[in-house]
């Protein structure tokens, strides 16, 4: 996994009860200490994208590759930016303390964008833009309080512009569906747990409080989500 030496989460053991008390009761008075799901999420997105670099280099030329649907590389950029996903998540807590179940949804999201988009394949050039839409989506979700588009587009070294054209983009993706239930926010933090376990016996615990708390913000969420749709269609 690549990390920064200025990375202060990298350097932290993780052991299934400090994620436990992340995911539980995450507290902010130490302002130098990232939320471990952060490290978790890194090195499942990196490892996902070393496993795409292989499958892209593998089907190089190949007629269905150069075929991909425009859209499918609206959140490309033109060179990959010179910072791992580990030091730009971190960069996004640092400026927006958004809580550890916020980037269990923005996985979600994730998720549900490339099932819906077949030929999007996370890469380098692609994986920051799509980092900042999905947390500030699933902020927006999560949180009841947020900053405007225009602070995480700072935050993401985006301009407003681009980040509200990304925004819409993914939002039709998903088809709107933003709703992530209890059952099916355990079942990803299983699904972390997981997948992450191979790497070095990291452990996310299930965490049903902060799924509940989601459930309970999701009529309002869907609401003013539908609204979204209603304007833009």
């Amino acid at each position: 996994m690549a990390t920064s030496s200025s990375s202060s989460s990298s350097s932290i053991a993780i052991s299934p009860r400090k994620l436990r008390s992340d995911l539980y009761s995450y507290s902010y008075k130490n302002d130098g200490n990232n939320p471990l799901v952060i490290t978790v999420l890194a090195s499942l997105i990196e490892r996902t994208m070393v496993r795409n670099e292989r499958i892209d280099a593998k089907n190089c030329g190949r007629r269905t590759l150069r075929q991909r649907d425009f859209r499918s590389k609206v959140f490309d950029c033109r060179e990959a930016p010179d910072m791992t996903v580990q030091c730009y998540l971190e960069r996004i807590f640092r400026y927006t303390k958004a809580g550890p179940s916020v980037y269990v949804v923005a996985y979600v999201y994730i998720d549900r964008f490339c099932e819906a988009n077949p030929g999007f394949r996370i890469t380098a050039r692609n994986v920051h833009r799509l980092l900042i839409t999905t947390m500030m989506v699933a902020s927006k979700y999560v949180e009841d309080m947020n900053y405007r588009n225009s602070y995480f587009a700072r935050v993401g070294g985006l301009t407003t512009k681009e980040l509200n054209k990304l925004e819409v983009e993914l939002l039709f993706w998903m088809g709107f569906k933003l709703h992530v239930n209890v059952s099916v926010f355990e079942s990803y933090c299983s699904h972390l747990e997981r997948e992450v376990s191979i790497g070095g016996g990291y452990h996310i615990e299930r965490t049903i409080r902060c799924a509940e708390e989601i459930k309970s913000r999701q009529r309002e969420a869907q609401r003013i989500y539908n609204q979204i749709a209603r304007i833009l269609l």
